[in-house]
């Protein structure tokens, strides 16, 4: 059974992914056979819209596959890694930039990977189970795939926070963010594909659209403007450790299972690209400032290491103590001259 489903059928075309045991995490084998697959249909007139979609119920998408990506890391061979990344942000701008209605369904976890194909089209579809998040810190990297352009524009502080923290958003909170547009309950995703796939029109979306359960993070955002506002990791670390509240202390857990030079990265990401003229692709080449030199300068194999491979969940971070060099930051997201990420 192949990873990945692609056909046009009717007025879409469509791309189902296929791995629901590996939660559908994306490997650099199906990254490129979906470069293929939207190049094709931008100029074929019978294909309406693009449809991205997923087996099983437990992931959209939880990822990239990043097995590859230790197992040559960890033999010195960083190139691998390098133009993983590199040819999935070029498909994560193709996604945001597609000519024509992209729609995602996207139920149980949207995570990593998963983001950047779900996130980026046009009409993003969230259910009941929905859980979206960018957990990329606690394996030594940063938000990526574009993600960081969605925590720049996020409302307040929201950015910082759920970039460092890895919080997960269900679907009321993802809407709010600027993750996803539309909430549509689960029994009628089969409804609404069958309408889609006739008629190649997307006006079928907002009909079938109802309200979202409530989420928390609105009624979150004046403490966590508050709480994140700071310019550097320090800032942030100080503020919560000397305030007084469950969400404060739930915060600070979650912000010290992060590796600390992705953490402080990540909110160095997130004041740049809001103090610019911000594009997906200032975004993706931020991004990948950090991602290509992650594996030799990083903590994406330490990262790795503790939580998938050993399991001991007891990584050994770079700068443990959360104090951060701004040098070391500076290194991480210098330009990367000829090996600047291009389009």
């Amino acid at each position: 059974m192949s990873d990945i489903d692609i056909r046009i059928e009717g007025r879409a075309g469509r791309i189902t992914l296929n791995r629901p045991k590996a939660l559908n995490a994306m490997t650099y084998d199906m990254c490129r056979a979906i470069e293929a697959a939207i190049d094709t249909w931008r100029d074929d007139d019978a294909v309406s819209l693009v449809l991205f979609d997923a087996t099983g119920d437990k992931a959209f998408c939880a990822g990239g596959d990043i097995a590859e990506l230790y197992a040559t890391g960890t033999k010195g061979d960083f190139a691998y890694g390098q133009t993983f990344w590199r040819d999935e942000y070029r498909l994560n701008a193709k996604i945001f930039e597609y000519p024509k209605p992209v729609v995602s369904l996207m139920q149980g976890f949207t995570m990593g990977g998963g983001v950047g194909l779900g996130c980026h089209g046009s009409h993003r579809v969230v259910g009941e189970t929905s859980q979206i998040a960018m957990p990329e810190c606690g394996i030594g990297l940063v938000p990526d795939v574009g993600g960081s352009l969605m925590l720049a524009l996020a409302p307040g502080r929201l950015g910082e926070y759920l970039g460092t923290t890895g919080t997960r958003m269900g679907p009321a909170d993802a809407i709010y963010a600027g993750f996803a547009d539309t909430y549509v309950t689960q029994d009628r995703w089969g409804e609404l594909t069958r309408a889609l796939v006739e008629t190649g029109d997307t006006d079928c979306i907002a009909k079938a659209a109802t309200p979202a359960p409530d989420g928390t993070l609105q009624g979150l955002q004046t403490q966590i403007d508050a709480y994140f506002c700071g310019e550097t990791l320090t800032d942030v670390i100080n503020t919560l450790t000397h305030r007084t509240s469950d969400f404060a202390d739930g915060a600070l857990k979650s912000l010290k299972r992060a590796a600390p030079l992705s953490a402080a990265c990540t909110i160095e990401i997130v004041h740049r690209l809001r103090i610019s003229t911000l594009t997906i692709r200032k975004a993706l080449e931020m991004e990948y400032r950090f991602t290509h030199r992650a594996i030799e300068h990083g903590d994406f194999l330490e990262g790795i290491r503790a939580q998938i491979i050993d399991k001991d969940r007891n990584p050994a971070w770079r700068y443990a103590d959360g104090a951060v060099p701004l040098i070391a930051v500076s290194r991480m997201l210098l330009p990367l001259g000829p090996d600047t990420l291009t389009f």
